[in-house]
């Protein structure tokens, strides 16, 4: 798998997504995945998404996304590293089976 190019995304790009790139950098490497991650707010995240290949963001946040190339993942939990793991397995890496 290529180096997967991931954006974390919250409303204001401050706090929110740091947390979510610092889970999911280290859910990535438990998981022997090669992933860049860049943290943004929601508007940033939705005019650049198409450069990437993921964007995490919480649920309330996905329907900012609609019409982008990327897979947009929701999460319930933003603190919640087991949540992002299951979701990179079942919507990346099962995904691509």
């Amino acid at each position: 798998m290529a180096k997967l190019k991931v954006i974390a995304a919250c409303g204001s790009g401050m706090g929110s997504s740091q947390i979510i790139k610092m889970k999911l950098e280290k859910a990535f490497k438990k998981m022997n995945i090669d992933a860049e991650i860049y943290h943004t707010n929601v508007g940033d995240a939705k005019s650049n998404a198409n450069n990437y290949d993921v964007v995490f963001c919480s649920e309330s946040l996905v329907g900012t996304f609609t019409g982008v190339k990327a897979k947009v993942i929701g999460l319930k939990n933003l603190l919640s590293e087991k949540e992002m793991a299951d979701k990179i397995q079942e919507k990346i890496i099962d995904a691509k089976e």
